[in-house]
């Protein structure tokens, strides 16, 4: 599997691509080539910032020398009217780099900003903030980041890190136990290091999961906080237990208060807001 900044790199050559194409000619066109120049990033809207380090990644991908200044890490609070980060740089990479760093950041941000909303309603409970595979395609790498620096756990970065028997594989397969078996013996013969989780639907799905086994944690799908509670009797902490579905910044404390080990919120990512941040030239 490719290291993170493996990952990072390709993705910013292939968005890199994607905008420049067979050239900038806007830039072409009336900066010359050998041009310097410098810009700010500055912040419109209070927030969480995320993505500093990507942002000078990206710079640094196209010109390994420039000169990155960051005044905010990620994880600091922002407010509108600061300055992240001054770069200086050929005017061509500041240009070429410019809406690419911008869509990161902001993207990244209005993630991190909505989870640190949510982990703040975790505080002091043990019950810890997972995301999902609900992510935009090409960009799971940061936004998942985003989530992390916002104060949440990534749950699973794809179908190959963890083995997660939802509904449709447990229909399809024939059956609840059935799947949990298939799944444990691929396991023990393929991937003796993956963790097996299975989704249950039901008070009676609980009980069938906790009497067969063979499982790492048990995800308690759509349940309300009262059924979870009642689950977790049952599994009497003998699994991990995951809730997802219906989770908001209304009732997380509820689910929380179960005392269940995670939670699950799609809604970090897919119903996250990007910040409004801008590059702007510093004109000497």
């Amino acid at each position: 599997m490719l290291t993170f900044n493996e990952q990072l790199h390709h993705l910013i050559d292939t968005a890199l691509q994607e905008d420049i194409g067979d050239g900038d000619h806007s830039t072409l066109s009336v900066i010359p080539a050998d041009a310097k120049g410098v810009a700010v990033l500055k912040i419109k809207q209070d927030g969480t910032m995320a993505g500093m380090q990507v942002a000078e990644a990206i710079f640094r991908y196209r010109e390994p020398g420039v000169q990155f200044i960051a005044y905010k890490k990620d994880g600091d609070r922002m407010e509108a009217g600061e300055n992240a980060f001054e770069v200086a740089a050929s005017v061509h990479t500041i240009l070429q780099c410019e809406r690419l760093v911008l869509n990161c950041l902001q993207r990244m941000s209005g993630i991190a900003t909505l989870t640190r909303l949510y982990t703040d309603r975790l505080k002091g409970y043990a019950t810890r903030l997972l995301d999902t595979r609900k992510t935009t395609p090409g960009f799971r790498l940061l936004e998942k980041e985003a989530v992390r620096i916002g104060g949440g756990h990534n749950h699973r970065m794809g179908l190959y890190d963890m083995i997660m028997l939802k509904d449709n594989h447990i229909d399809y397969c024939g059956g609840l136990e059935k799947a949990i078996d298939r799944a444990y013996t691929y396991v023990q013969q393929v991937k003796p290091w993956l963790k097996i989780e299975v989704e249950t639907r039901n008070l009676d799905d609980v009980r069938r999961v906790v009497e067969f086994g063979k499982v790492d944690r048990i995800m308690l799908d759509n349940f309300t906080p009262e059924m979870l509670f009642r689950a977790l009797k049952i599994i009497n902490r003998q699994y991990e237990t995951e809730a997802s579905g219906g989770i908001t910044l209304d009732n997380i404390t509820e689910y929380a208060e179960t005392g269940v080990d995670y939670v699950s919120v799609g809604a970090l990512i897919h119903q996250a807001a990007s910040l409004d941040l801008s590059l702007k030239a510093v004109i000497i």
